[in-house]
C-alpha cells in the first residue's frame, strides 16, 4: 500500500471492522449524495523479506513493496465489499453443517493441490482403464 492510500483512508475513511487475517475494512465517513458509499479494504501487509528489512528505502518505496493478498478476504466480507448485503459480517453468522472453514488461495505454496500423476508427486500415473479407442481412418 502506498502512503497516499493510507492518507486517503485517514482523512476520508471510517473503520467498520476487521477479520481474522488482520485485514481492515473501511467505508466513507460522509454518506454519499447519490448512489452508495464507497467501501474498501486495507490488507494486512505480508512479512517483509530479509533484504527489505536490511535496505534503507524511502518512505514511498517501502510501502509499495508490501504485497496484498486479496484471496484472504473471507466470503462474508467479500459480500459486504461488493454490496451483496449491507449488514456487517459478524462471528455469530449462521454456519451450516456442510460449510468448510475458509482457506485462501494456496496456489504456489506447499499446500496447493497436486493431482495424482503430477511430476511433483513422482510422475507415475495409474494405467488407463477407460474404454477409449483411438480413431483410425
Amino acid at each position: 500500500m502506498t502512503i497516499t492510500t493510507h492518507l486517503h483512508t485517514y482523512f476520508y475513511g471510517r473503520l467498520v471492522g476487521s477479520d481474522q487475517y488482520g485485514n481492515h475494512y473501511y467505508t466513507e465517513k460522509k454518506p454519499a449524495k447519490k448512489g452508495r458509499t464507497k467501501r474498501w479494504v486495507l490488507y494486512k501487509p505480508s512479512p517483509k523479506a530479509w533484504w527489505q528489512k536490511v535496505l534503507v528505502l524511502p518512505l514511498l518505496m517501502s510501502n509499495s513493496l508490501e504485497r496484498a493478498e486479496p484471496s484472504k478476504v473471507p466470503p462474508q466480507w467479500h459480500g459486504w465489499l461488493h454490496y451483496t448485503h449491507d449488514e456487517l459480517p459478524s462471528d455469530q453468522a449462521k454456519k451450516y453443517a456442510w460449510e468448510k472453514p475458509y482457506l485462501p488461495n494456496l496456489t504456489g505454496t506447499k499446500g496447493a493441490y497436486v493431482p495424482p500423476g503430477h511430476l511433483l508427486k513422482g510422475g507415475q500415473r495409474s494405467a488407463s482403464t477407460s474404454d477409449y479407442e483411438a480413431w483410425k481412418p
